[in-house]
């Protein structure tokens, strides 16, 4: 890892320590490599082993996510046209729930090549079930046959009912292995499916619980998706009941979502049916604008919720800008030499946009990200012909949603304009534009409140689902900022990342910086954890330095410390921030215990839970704090190693080539 000169900055570094118990046993790393190392997981051991490949981890999402792929499958059987009804039952302990559909129910009979019944073969092997075929799910969310095989391994007990054939089937399970075989228990004159389960508290902890308004959330957007299919929800432990169900599809979704973040539509909502004859794939889209002063989308992958977008939203903001431009080209209704930018034109716009793949490629099992390059290219053209026709056949709508597009053009000019002008203490009732790629947090009290500024997109994503809302802002950077050093006020001014932190923090720079409006008091730089991340982390330091020194001299500038390497032992996991840390834990494993090291090449590979747990989480998070011990020395080192002269550079570097004993390149 490279080595950290103070230089005249210096952090107030707290003692690192092993975020679980560490062993007391002492040993050397062992060196030798044969084939009685090698493992092999049968069945749905390795689910047990590694749960966090299949649900993303052992924390509230992850216990969530077992309701999510139950639910899934009786979504599928939806969509195949075979249920109309799903029925959800949080039951009084809170800990165990019941899902029932109405469609054909699981096959029951014996598959001769496993000399199983089909639901056992299917709760209890990996990559089992009937979505490998187009024909007996034409749409479906879980193509990879693993969902009701993970939630089995991963609840202490499963109880299975099938209506089918006119008979009732039922069959129990804990802890991914069968407690009964399978039995007939009376006629039926239904046919259905029911699960129960209870997820293990051996893998979950006993402190986790079903979350029954983020069930009544969740289930309601499922709702909204599939119009026409009916969700009845109970909770045995309040005998509260709700039913979901909306003819209207994602129009209604749009309209109650707009209402809900106290908005109001400029226009009548515009919506999308586009279908592919050839593929019987095709794409829905809601949308409509605001006086909002960001951009809302919300996306969906057969009825799969895809927080991390992907090709379709993608596809989407494409082809809705180049329809506008195409529009604009043929009526000249701007200003001569104004253009606007792909911001300006998404900015205040609300969209629920939800596709129907045969075959989706989601980026890991837990489906948070479309990765489809197809998808892309199809949903650019098909929205960029819409948007262009729609907009050329209502000309007075399409005059207010222009209107609105240079609305926001020229309010990120009044920003700049603002930096330039004479310094003027901002009032109360002044409107903050914030940047639309930040997630603010719900706490308005600045004093509680943390700003991540994090390196890049997919480290954003991470760090937004890994966050606590309450009290918890991300804003993620696109690349290396500008070196403000070297930079004239007119190049700061026009560089949009820079710019985004401004508008984020509310407190103006340079003379115009005015404490009393800062929006957070704690301003962490979380990047990766290699040379490129330092030279971010270096670049917004300078540019603090000269234009925020206040900050930085209230304590405000947090440098967080991301662990390079989790190493796990046995069942004891330790994340360390160098190579020294983990040599130091290697040599300590047991003899009879093979540590299994994880080295974390960028944010984006963390899982949230994770990044919550050893970077976000105040409790148990490592962080430095900047501050200035000699005003004077910081100066001329800024200057020299930040500054235009290289030969200042390169004496620097010379003179401290001897303390970089361990570089990351």
């Amino acid at each position: 890892m490279k080595k950290r000169s103070q230089l005249a900055i210096d952090f107030e570094h707290p003692h690192p320590v092993a975020l679980e118990k560490q062993s007391s046993d002492h040993t050397h790393k062992k060196n030798t490599y044969t084939e009685s190392d090698i493992v092999v997981l049968e069945g749905l051991t390795a689910v047990r082993k590694r749960p966090g490949m299949y649900i993303g981890g052992l924390d509230l999402q992850g216990y969530h996510h077992l309701l999510w792929e139950i639910v899934d499958n009786a979504v599928d059987e939806a969509m195949s046209g075979h249920a109309s009804v799903i029925s959800v039952t949080l039951h009084a302990d809170q800990t165990s729930i019941t899902v029932k559909d109405n469609g054909r129910g699981i096959p029951v009979g014996i598959m001769p090549q496993y000399d199983k019944p089909a639901v056992e073969v299917i709760l209890t092997t990996l990559h089992s079930g009937g979505k490998f075929g187009s024909q007996t799910y034409a749409y479906s969310g879980g193509l990879h046959g693993v969902g009701s095989s993970v939630v089995n391994a991963l609840s202490s007990e499963l109880s299975i009912t099938i209506h089918r054939d006119g008979n009732r089937w039922q069959q129990n399970y804990a802890q991914g292995k069968k407690t009964t075989e399978l039995q007939v228990l009376g006629p039926s004159d239904h046919t259905g499916t029911s699960f129960f389960f209870r997820p293990d508290p051996e893998m979950f902890g006993k402190d986790l619980h079903f979350d029954w308004p983020l069930i009544l959330e969740r289930l309601k957007a499922r709702a909204y998706l599939h119009k026409g299919l009916r969700f009845l929800l109970s909770n045995e432990q309040d005998l509260s009941k709700q039913e979901f169900y909306f003819e209207g599809g994602i129009q209604d979704f749009l309209s109650d979502w707009i209402v809900e973040k106290k908005q109001f539509p400029l226009h009548p909502s515009l919506f999308l049916e586009k279908k592919n004859s050839a593929t019987e794939e095709w794409v829905e889209a809601s949308f409509a604008y605001t006086e909002a002063s960001e951009e809302f989308l919300r996306s969906y992958v057969n009825g799969i919720q895809t927080p991390q977008g992907g090709s379709h939203e993608q596809g989407f903001r494409q082809g809705l800008v180049k329809g506008v431009r195409a529009y604009l080209d043929s009526h000249p209704v701007l200003p001569k030499g104004l253009s606007l930018l792909a911001e300006d034109i998404r900015e205040g716009m609300f969209c629920v946009l939800s596709c129907y793949l045969k075959e989706p490629s989601f980026q890991g099992q837990t489906k948070e990200r479309l990765n489809h390059p197809s998808v892309l290219s199809e949903i650019d053209l098909a929205v960029r012909t819409f948007v262009e026709t729609w907009l050329h056949q209502h000309p007075t709508t399409a005059e207010k949603m222009i209107g609105r597009m240079l609305q926001a053009h020229k309010a990120r000019e009044a920003i700049r304009a603002a930096q330039l002008s004479v310094s003027k203490k901002p009032t109360t009732h002044t409107r903050v534009l914030l940047p639309g790629k930040l997630s603010d947090c719900s706490s308005n009290q600045p004093k509680e409140c943390e700003l991540f500024i994090v390196e890049g997109d997919s480290a954003g994503g991470s760090a937004k689902q890994g966050r606590d809302r309450n009290f918890q802002a991300i804003l993620p950077l696109r690349g290396k900022v500008l070196n403000t050093e070297q930079a004239s006020i007119e190049k700061l001014l026009g560089n949009k990342e820079l710019q985004d932190i401004i508008s984020a923090l509310g407190c103006g720079f340079g003379k115009d910086f005015h404490q009393n409006t800062l929006r957070y008091h704690r301003i962490f730089l979380l990047m990766d954890a290699d040379s490129d991340g330092h030279h971010i982390a270096t670049l917004l330091l300078t540019f603090f330095y000269r234009y925020m020194p206040k900050l930085i001299e209230g304590g405000h500038i947090y440098l967080a410390q991301p662990p390079l390497y989790r190493i796990d032992i046995g069942k004891e996991s330790y994340w360390v921030l160098s190579e020294q840390e983990k040599e130091k834990i290697i040599s300590t494993a047991p003899k009879n215990k093979t540590p299994n090291i994880q080295r974390f090449k960028g944010l984006g590979e963390m899982m949230p839970a994770e990044l919550w747990k050893t970077t976000l989480d105040p409790k148990r998070r490592t962080s430095l704090k900047v501050t200035i011990v000699d005003p004077s020395k910081t100066d001329r080192i800024m200057n020299e190693l930040m500054g235009k002269d290289s030969k200042a550079r390169f004496r620097f570097i010379m003179e401290k080539a001897k303390d970089a004993q361990e570089l990351d390149i």
